[in-house]
């Protein structure tokens, strides 16, 4: 079973008419949370993301941005996890995921690493250097990453950033690693969600030490 029972959260996501959770004017962004866009100059009504106990609620239309709060990082060796419920859409491919290493996020050097995963049962580690991108692992399909049905998902990502490796996790499960070097952990954690996307994201955790 990829579901598991949703509190009101859930009914408020499955009566959505739009991008938007019915009722939705009882509900409030996170105070201390920031949004930047992929592409400059999108208005802040095409992402519409509110504190939702437990967690958070992310609706996106066609864009795609980070989600984030100054104050949560990663620094040393540290594990990120967050919860993320899937709701059914018609853009399978669209990914979401977390990101760390954030650093200068309002700036023109933004820099982070993304892990992604998607609901055609795939994931992604990429970094972004301002403008740039660079592939570290492709999207590759995995077992643990659960692929979207006709019903809410559920995938759990970790990351374990130790002295040597960075390891990739999805539902417990250790997707793939790469070395250390050359990948700047330090920084900022939050989200990343892509274009047309219903998610609730039940937790954000950092944890330092291995």
């Amino acid at each position: 079973m990829h579901t598991r029972s949703l509190t009101a959260f859930a009914l408020l996501a499955l009566a959505a008419a739009g991008p938007r959770p019915a009722h939705s004017q009882v509900l409030q962004r996170p105070p201390t949370w920031k949004v930047r866009f992929d592409r400059p100059n999108t208005p802040d009504s095409a992402i519409y993301y509110v504190d939702m106990p437990p967690g958070w609620h992310v609706t996106t239309q066609r864009v795609a941005a980070i989600l984030y709060d100054p104050a949560r990082t990663g620094q040393g060796n540290f594990s990120l996890e967050s919860e993320i419920f899937l709701f059914p859409s018609e853009r399978p491919r669209e990914a979401y995921g977390v990101f760390f290493g954030g650093r200068d996020l309002d700036g023109t050097n933004q820099a982070y690493v993304y892990f992604l995963v998607r609901g055609d049962g795939s994931f992604l580690v990429k970094r972004r250097n301002g403008s740039n991108t660079e592939t570290v692992v492709d999207w590759t399909q995995h077992d643990a990453v659960l692929p979207m049905g006709s019903e809410n998902v559920k995938n759990v990502l970790g990351v374990h950033a130790g002295g040597d490796t960075v390891e990739f996790l999805v539902n417990g499960i250790s997707v793939t690693s790469v070395p250390r070097a050359g990948i700047e952990c330090n920084g900022i954690v939050g989200l990343r969600v892509n274009h047309a996307l219903n998610l609730h994201v039940t937790s954000l955790t950092v944890t330092a030490g291995r």
